[in-house]
């Protein structure tokens, strides 16, 4: 029999927005975190840059929103950037009451400058920014009695009228928690609760080159579609500009501020590129900069291209970005003496499951915030450093609201987890290369440059692999291998119908078939379940 664990709270996931969101909820009710790993591994924990706010007398409200909506080409929600702006100074303050050691100057807070970026405004503990927020709010969340971490879980789905085999309402469909499965205990457990948060992160692992950790495959944007939410965006895939290329480096990520610090993009005969494609140069926004080192390694033949910070300091680079130092010295480069090759890798999912400016999504008492949501707030591009400053804005908004309706009760009863007549996976060799083929293709044929024919290729090929897992899915025990490969197959197959309703370019979205700006327009698909 399925253990049944109950709370006000359901969150699915850690990082910034998760964390601060149970925080918060902790005061109106018991609140379950469940993450897959350990509490740390989130996408929060691996985000060198920053945070990005108006800090500075030289900066202004009006300077960042400009800079957010010229970067997301057309597509930001305004109301969606004016409200985490305006919110900017309360989330650091609010950080730094939790017990966040930003890096200061002798008075004030030490600001960077990133690429897209008019002003300093980038607030940052060293080259660790994510560590130590996430260090932070894990020590906050372990002091809280009110909630529970339950580590090394896995969801495998959120309960709606769905599981009871009964149609939703006449105000759609209600959330009422989760399957979610005990990895070590190697059984599928209800959790039931008023409201339930996705906090779940990106999909950095569709592709074969990211930034993300090993645990962002997708699994809110999946299960949130499979029970009927809308999906928006996924075309928009952020691919970093510069990780560490390197064969033992598993795509280590160079911050941007590396490159607001001055480093210089060169090629092969060190010669510097940027010029040749923005005005910014190195500062231009992301997109930019990695379609430019695309198209330069595609013309030279190169599989990379080099940052080059011989020219600066290289006391100033080390006491700036010590950890960036310290890990591309294990990988024999020294930062302030050797050109240091990269590579553009997946990092940041600017779609996602489609939300109000209050977190909530089209499920009733089911919510999104962070990389998980689309706000609206990243448009067709994400300014460097906005994500964490949206995820401490949106979590709280969610709370916010959730505080307003805190007389919602659960009141359908699900049955436990059934998995009688599956088998356990003797023959999971039939589908674990699946995996490596899905980053492969996608890489491939939906990365940073597309085309009508290489995304028809991809989605021939997606589709048949999905078939072979959701069959195999339907006949097997369920494991976190084959739960994250059912996720990753299925966002695949969204991010390749997304990039195909988009006949233009623009932002992070480049196909050869229509180079041009269009009219803007967000792209939405909905789910419905069979």
């Amino acid at each position: 029999m399925s253990r049944l664990y109950e709370s006000d709270f359901l969150i699915i996931g850690g990082g910034i927005a998760g964390y601060t969101a149970a925080l918060k909820l902790a005061s109106f009710g018991s609140v379950h975190i469940i993450t897959k790993k350990n509490s740390s591994e989130s996408n929060t924990n691996y985000a060198q840059g920053g945070i990005a706010s108006v800090i500075s007398p030289d900066d202004s409200f009006a300077l960042h929103i400009q800079d957010t909506l010229d970067a997301g080409a057309g597509l930001c929600n305004r109301d969606a950037v004016e409200l985490i702006v305006h919110q900017g100074p309360s989330a650091i303050a609010e950080l730094i009451r939790i017990g966040v050691n930003f890096t200061r100057t002798e008075k004030n807070l030490d600001l960077g400058k990133e690429g897209g970026h008019s002003k300093h405004r980038i607030v940052h503990a060293h080259d660790l920014t994510g560590r130590e927020i996430e260090r932070a709010l894990i020590a906050a969340v372990r002091d809280s009695p009110a909630i529970s971490v339950f580590e090394n879980h896995i969801a495998v789905e959120v309960l709606t009228e769905h599981q009871m085999k009964a149609p939703p309402s006449d105000s759609g469909p209600h959330c009422c928690g989760a399957y979610v499965l005990d990895i070590e205990g190697d059984a599928v457990r209800t959790f039931r609760a008023r409201f339930t948060i996705l906090a779940t992160g990106g999909c950095g692992q569709v592709y074969k080159h990211t930034t993300n950790p090993l645990i962002a495959t997708g699994d809110g944007i999946a299960m949130a579609y499979r029970a009927g939410a809308r999906i928006s965006n996924l075309e928009f895939m952020q691919f970093h500009p510069t990780s560490l290329f390197h064969p033992e480096a598993k795509s280590f990520l160079i911050s941007e501020a590396v490159r607001g610090f001055g480093a210089y993009l060169v090629n092969a005969r060190g010669d510097r590129f940027m010029e040749k494609y923005s005005a910014q140069k190195e500062l231009a926004p992301r997109d930019i900069v990695a379609r430019a080192i695309d198209a330069e390694m595609k013309k030279n033949g190169e599989s990379c291209v080099y940052l080059d910070l011989r020219h600066t300091n290289a006391n100033e680079v080390t006491s700036h970005f010590p950890n960036i130092h310290k890990r591309c010295l294990e990988f024999g480069l020294d930062l302030t003496r050797q050109l240091v090759p990269v590579v553009p890798a997946a990092h940041y999912m600017c779609g996602g499951v489609v939300t109000d400016l209050q977190g909530k999504t089209d499920i009733n008492a089911l919510y999104a915030c962070g990389e998980v949501a689309m706000t609206g707030v990243h448009g067709a591009n994400r300014l460097a450093s906005n994500s964490l400053l949206e995820a401490v804005v949106f979590a709280n908004k969610v709370v916010e609201h959730i505080s307003k309706a805190s007389q919602h009760r659960v009141n359908m009863t699900f049955p436990d987890w059934d998995d009688s007549g599956t088998f356990v996976m003797d023959e999971w060799i039939l589908v674990s290369h699946n995996r490596q083929e899905i980053q492969e293709i996608m890489w491939n044929y939906v990365g940073i440059v597309r085309s009508n024919e290489r995304l028809a290729r991809a989605e021939r090929r997606i589709n048949l692999i999905s078939e072979e897992i959701e069959n195999f899915y339907k006949r097997t025990r369920v494991t976190e291998e084959l739960l994250e490969l059912r996720n990753l197959s299925k966002v695949s197959k969204l991010i390749i119908r997304c990039a195909k309703q988009r006949h233009e370019s623009r932002g992070l979205h480049y196909t050869t078939d229509f180079p041009k700006l269009g009219t803007p327009s967000n792209t939405y698909v909905n789910s419905r379940i069979k």
